[in-house]
């Protein structure tokens, strides 16, 4: 490969604010530190926590990269000390703690996977963050087997169009919600075996009714707000309840004693702050669980669109605009 540049093209938040706060700049191109290799970024996926860090709700975790951007692809440039595993040129895409708007970014050795058989640059970039999300919480955290019903909010997003099609492909039942006849029909097309318009229906009728009145086992919910106490009144007995954001507000009400006599699990977590060990965790049962299903096209990685690097900004208008269907991705 070429010599590593000292300087890069990155996506720089130039103050808290809305897109037009993205701006590129030429900064100084980071250089691994052991454990870590350089990335030559091809593909960085968009996800909500960035638009969340653009506002200023959301910062790196100390000691990391003020620059957005938590999921790429691309090549191995440099490698630091002790690195085993990867050498210049392998295809990897990795989790990373922020720094993926940029041409190089920096991934930690166990937290990187090969590109999966193949995939681009583009769908590999899509992978890491939702993929992460997904397993650790709606099959480790939710325990969610074949069998089982799975209610996923938010079907056709980047979280949503994962839970629908690794449900799917490892058995279990899957009722997905969302807000227009497009996106129902996009959750079918998925593998959804109810879709459900949450601006015309009752999700909790509609997900008793597919279930023959047993209720849903897994819940994986990123709204809060009231749909909490939904999601309660939605359970089957011994349920879970997992959530990931609260786009609908972090405050909620719920009647306790309802969870109680459903003996329900009300979890959930965030990935970003976790620890090195814990998302190396991840992509070991990852690799093994679930890049068999991409690699054999059992798992579809759905993209909505795609945009230069350049173009950050009009990327997180797309995704603020809540008209996606799947990921969007930045091309280096």
């Amino acid at each position: 490969m070429p010599s590593v540049p000292e300087t890069m093209i990155a996506i720089e938040i130039t103050t808290p604010g809305g897109p037009e706060v993205l701006k590129p700049a030429r900064v100084p191109t980071p250089r691994p530190g052991p454990g870590q290799i350089l990335v030559k970024v091809a593909a960085a996926g968009v996800n909500r926590p960035d638009l969340m860090q653009r506002a200023g709700s959301y910062p790196p975790p100390p000691g990391h990269s003020a620059l957005p951007g938590l999921e790429i692809a691309g090549e191995v440039a440099e490698v630091g000390q002790g690195v085993t595993r990867w050498k210049l040129g392998d295809k990897v895409c990795a989790l990373v703690n922020g720094g993926g708007y940029a041409e190089y970014a920096l991934a930690e050795e166990p937290i990187a996977l090969p590109v999966p058989a193949n995939f681009d640059m583009v769908h590999a970039g899509a992978v890491p963050e939702t993929f992460f999300t997904v397993w650790n919480n709606v099959f480790e955290r939710g325990r969610l087997t074949a069998g089982e019903w799975l209610l996923v909010h938010g079907g056709t997003s980047g979280i949503g169009t994962t839970a629908i099609g690794l449900a799917k492909a490892l058995g279990a039942n899957v009722i997905a919600t969302a807000g227009s006849a497009e996106k129902l029909k996009a959750c079918l097309e998925l593998g959804a075996d109810r879709a459900v318009n949450y601006r015309t229906e009752d999700f909790v009728a509609a997900a008793r009714e597919a279930t023959g009145g047993k209720g849903v086992d897994v819940t994986l919910d990123m709204v809060g707000g009231a749909y909490t106490e939904r999601n309660i009144a939605a359970a089957a007995e011994d349920g879970r309840i997992v959530q990931i954001a609260v786009l609908g507000g972090a405050e909620v009400k719920i009647n306790i004693a309802r969870l109680m006599m459903k003996r329900l699990t009300l979890t959930g977590s965030t990935l970003r702050p976790r620890t090195r060990a814990a998302k190396a965790g991840f992509a070991r049962a990852i690799e093994a669980q679930v890049w068999p299903l991409l690699t054999a096209g059992k798992v579809k990685v759905v993209v909505d669109s795609t945009f230069a690097l350049a173009k950050a900004a009009d990327a997180h208008r797309r995704l603020e605009s809540g008209g996606h269907i799947g990921k969007v991705v930045l091309i280096a």
